[in-house]
C-alpha cells in the first residue's frame, strides 16, 4: 500500500487541514507514516505569518532536495500560506517540488472531487473544525487575506453534521475555527451568525464542550457575549487580540477599532462572563513604534491582566501594506527587549491568576498522557497534569490543584466517578 507524510506548521487551522488531508488520503488508498523517507508522497503544510516559520518551511525544503534526487519517483507538494498565485516564483525558488495547491484545497491529480468533504477518520476527543475561511479585514501586517482570499463561510447544516459525525467516532470538544470567526455567516443567504451555531451545536448529544478563535475586536458583538454567557457546553474562555496599546500603532495596522473599545469590550465580556479566562495577541516593535507606544502596550497588558498573551516580534511580510508603505525601523535587538519585558510581566500576572487555584476542584477534560501522566484542559483553557491507573482518555475528570505554575497545573483525581 502506498504510503503519505504530512508535515505542519503554523496555527490551528494548518492542522484541522492536515487532519482532513490524511483523510482524503486514506480514501485514495494510502497509509500514513511518520517518517518522509518512507513515504510515496510528502506534504508540506506552511505558514508564512512570521519569517520564522517561512524558514522552517524553506530548511524543510532544502533537506529534503536528497531525498527527492535519490528517489525521483517520490512525490513532493506545498500547501499552506506559503503557496502564492505566484507559482513560477515558487517553482524558481523549489524546483523540486511537483506540485503547489492553495491551503484548505485538496490534491486535484489525486482522486475526484466527490469524495469531499472529509473528516478526521480517528478524531481526538478534541478536535479542530473550521468554518469559515479567509479574512476580509486586511490589516497592514498580515499576508492571510492574500494567501487564503475572502471570507467564505460553511453552511450551518453542513457544519452541525460533521460535528454530528465527529461526536459519533468519539470527538467531546470541538474547536470552531477561522480567521476572523466572528465573521461567520455574514456571507450566507439565511445570514446565520456564530451565535446561531453555537446555539445548534450546544444541543448536540454526547458533545461536551465548544471553543471557538480567533475573534476580532471590532467584529465581537453583543449577541455572541450573550451566547457564550448562556450556552453550558460552551467554554468560557475567549481569545480577542488586541495587538498594541496605542492608538496610533493600532491605526497604522488598520485593526479598525481603538484601546477604549477594546478596554469597554473586556468590560462586558467580564461582567457577562464571571470567571471567564481571557487571552490575546500583541506585536511589537511595529514599524514606527516608539517606546512610550510600547509601554502603553506594556501598561495595558498590565491593567486587562490575560491569562494568556501571545506576544511576537514584527517581522515584514511581503506583499502587505506595512511591507510596501512604512519602514521596519524599530532595531532586532530593541523587539527582543520589548517581546522579553511583555514575557516577563506575563510570566508573573500569570502566576498569579493560577495561584488562585490551588486547593480547588477543576473539571478536565481528559486529551491524553504525556510521560507517565494525563494531561487535559479545563474549561477556562488551563492545561492540567495528574496521575491516574485507569484510563481516563475522553473523560471528564474531576481534579484536585496542588500545584500551579504560570503555563499548567497539577492535581490528583478528586473520586473515582468518572463522567
Amino acid at each position: 500500500m502506498p504510503q503519505y507524510h504530512i508535515w505542519t506548521i503554523g496555527c490551528q487551522m494548518n492542522k484541522a487541514e492536515s487532519e482532513r488531508l490524511g483523510s482524503f488520503f486514506k480514501q485514495q488508498g494510502y497509509q500514513a507514516t511518520t517518517t518522509a523517507e518512507d513515504a510515496d508522497i510528502i506534504i508540506l503544510n506552511s505558514c508564512v505569518v512570521r519569517q520564522s516559520a517561512e524558514n522552517r518551511l524553506l530548511n524543510k525544503l532544502n533537506a529534503l532536495k536528497g531525498l527527492k534526487k535519490a528517489r525521483p519517483e517520490l512525490t513532493l507538494a506545498v500547501t499552506g500560506c506559503w503557496v502564492s498565485n505566484n507559482i513560477e516564483q515558487l517553482e524558481e525558488i523549489a524546483p523540486h517540488v511537483d506540485h503547489f495547491f492553495k491551503p484548505g484545497e485538496y490534491p486535484d491529480w489525486l482522486g475526484e472531487k466527490e469524495a469531499l468533504p472529509v473528516i478526521p477518520e480517528h478524531p481526538s476527543p478534541s478536535t479542530y473544525v473550521p468554518i469559515i475561511q479567509g479574512c476580509n479585514n486586511f490589516c497592514s501586517y498580515c499576508i492571510v487575506p492574500y494567501r487564503r482570499g475572502r471570507e467564505k463561510s460553511r453552511q450551518l447544516a453542513e457544519i452541525i453534521c460533521e460535528v454530528e459525525t465527529l461526536v459519533q467516532l468519539g470527538t467531546k470538544e470541538v474547536i470552531l475555527l477561522g480567521q476572523n470567526v466572528d465573521s461567520y455567516g455574514n456571507d450566507l443567504t439565511d445570514k446565520a451568525d456564530l451565535a446561531d451555531l453555537l446555539t445548534e451545536l450546544n444541543e448536540i448529544d454526547g458533545l461536551m464542550r465548544i471553543r471557538f478563535l480567533t475573534n476580532h475586536p471590532k467584529d465581537m458583538s453583543s449577541k455572541l457575549i450573550e451566547a457564550i454567557a448562556h450556552l453550558e457546553k460552551v467554554c468560557e474562555q475567549i481569545c480577542l487580540p488586541v495587538q498594541a496599546g496605542s492608538n496610533e500603532i493600532l491605526k497604522a495596522m488598520k485593526r479598525g477599532y481603538d484601546v477604549e473599545h477594546y478596554r469597554w469590550l473586556i468590560s462586558e465580556i467580564r461582567s457577562k462572563i464571571p470567571g471567564v479566562a481571557l487571552s490575546t495577541d500583541v506585536i511589537v516593535g511595529f514599524p514606527g513604534e516608539t517606546e512610550q507606544q510600547f509601554l502603553q502596550t506594556y501598561e495595558l497588558l498590565e491593567e486587562l491582566r490575560f491569562d494568556t498573551v501571545h506576544v511576537a516580534a514584527y517581522s515584514i511580510r511581503a506583499g502587505t501594506l506595512a511591507a510596501n508603505k512604512l519602514v521596519d525601523n524599530v532595531p532586532l535587538t530593541e523587539k527582543k527587549r520589548r517581546l522579553s519585558m511583555i514575557e516577563s510581566l506575563q510570566e508573573s500576572i500569570a502566576t498569579d491568576i493560577n495561584a488562585h487555584l490551588c486547593g480547588k476542584t477543576v473539571e478536565v477534560l481528559v486529551e491524553g498522557k504525556k510521560g507517565n501522566k494525563w494531561q487535559g484542559r479545563t474549561k477556562t483553557d488551563k492545561l492540567v497534569f495528574f496521575s491516574e491507573n485507569n484510563d481516563c482518555i475522553g473523560k471528564l475528570i474531576p481534579v484536585r490543584i496542588e500545584k500551579t505554575s504560570p503555563w499548567s497545573l497539577q492535581g490528583m483525581v478528586k473520586t473515582k466517578q468518572y463522567i
